[in-house]
């Protein structure tokens, strides 16, 4: 028995050690794979190295054609780089001078280690470089130029010196911005965005901390590295483009969907400005989402909110999107609304149909008031 049993123990013998080869060797390339990817990072992390990149000669430029290459590409003679104001995951955005004007420098960091997310990166910057370089308006961050310089690649626009809305609005007491000022930011805002979907673009990731102010404190629609054109049928992409707690159900869903999933994003953009809190505050991003796409929870309006705002914030962020207005719509009503602040006249409560009543009214009443200067004084 115990021959028979020898040639079993001789054959078991190299199996478990060829198994623990098999193990120590994967282990091996995952420290391997590790220790490069710390070094890559501890590299990234170094203040200078992402522009000192920037500053060698020979700069790649982004696949385009020869035209837009001659165009845009960044002349980096003429580049100089800052302090950093602002950081992400992937990118870093830092102050600096281009032709002797005050730009805002997005660096991305482009990881060589993990082939989905440099796609994903370079897919992104791609877009962003081909939609911004045909945006023209002045609620859209204007582009200037770009470079692509692996591992970093950047785009250059105009700097906004006061920030992002959300950094505004966290400096505010809640409640406390006046009407004037929330229609006045919020007419920037839709303005924008009308203008971005008249070209056919869906933003997919309108957010405060996506709409930038200058030294005037006008706003502009910025970061449109997610953004896609509705001729690409870009709902077909699985992976969620935008941010939990703006994102509409139908996008946390993964369901097929239209450009009124901005319209939705800036309901709660528009609830963010009447309230300057941050939406679904105490949740989760995943737990918003949740209540949102499971429940139909929406951010609560609160009792001081003015009631059109209030029913213009409710059509936003319907759960069907085809009760949802279009930002032409939305400038309109928020055109007259200002109006009515600026005349001193109370805000309709539903609709802006209303106004135009109203504005007819006051108009007719001034015309009647300063045709006959003997007249007396009308009474309620």
């Amino acid at each position: 028995m115990a021959n028979s049993c020898f040639p079993a123990l001789k054959l078991l013998k190299p199996r478990r050690q060829k198994s623990l080869h098999i193990r120590s060797m994967s282990a091996m390339r995952k420290n391997w794979d590790s220790d490069a990817e710390n070094m890559e990072r501890k590299r990234f992390d170094s203040l200078e190295s992402w522009s000192m990149i920037l500053d060698s000669e020979n700069v790649e430029t982004w696949e385009a054609n020869k035209e837009d290459r001659e165009e845009w590409t960044a002349d980096l003679s003429q580049l100089f780089i800052g302090n950093k104001f602002a950081s992400g995951a992937h990118s870093r955005i830092y102050r600096g001078i281009y032709k002797q004007r005050a730009v805002a420098v997005k660096m991305v960091r482009i990881p060589t280690h993990k082939e989905e997310a440099r796609a994903k990166l370079e897919q992104q910057f791609k877009s962003e470089v081909a939609l911004l370089s045909r945006l023209y308006h002045p609620n859209i961050v204007q582009f200037i130029a770009a470079c692509k310089k692996p591992p970093v690649y950047c785009i250059i626009t105009e700097y906004m010196s006061q920030g992002t809305l959300r950094m505004y609005l966290n400096k505010k007491e809640p409640y406390s911005l006046s009407t004037e000022t929330i229609l006045r930011l919020a007419l920037d805002i839709s303005r924008g965005m009308e203008y971005l979907h008249s070209q056919g673009v869906i933003h997919r990731d309108l957010k405060s901390n996506n709409l930038l102010l200058n030294d005037e404190m006008r706003v502009k629609v910025a970061d449109f590295g997610t953004s896609c054109l509705e001729t690409d049928q870009c709902w077909e992409t699985k992976a969620n483009m935008g941010t939990y707690r703006w994102m509409a159900p139908e996008m946390i869903k993964e369901k097929p969907y239209t450009k009124k999933v901005d319209v939705y994003s800036f309901g709660i953009v528009l609830w963010e400005l009447t309230t300057a809190l941050l939406p679904f505050q105490g949740m989760t991003p995943v737990q918003a989402a949740f209540a949102v796409a499971e429940k139909n929870a929406r951010p609560p309006l609160p009792a001081s909110c003015q009631p059109a705002l209030a029913h213009l914030i409710k059509r936003c962020w319907a759960a069907n999107p085809n009760k949802r207005p279009d930002f032409s719509y939305i400038v309109s009503a928020l055109e007259e609304y200002d109006e009515c602040v600026k005349e001193g006249l109370p805000l309709p409560s539903h609709g802006h149909s209303v106004t135009r009543n109203a504005n007819a009214i006051v108009a007719r009443v001034k015309d009647w008031m300063s045709s006959d200067s003997s007249c007396a004084p009308i009474r309620a």
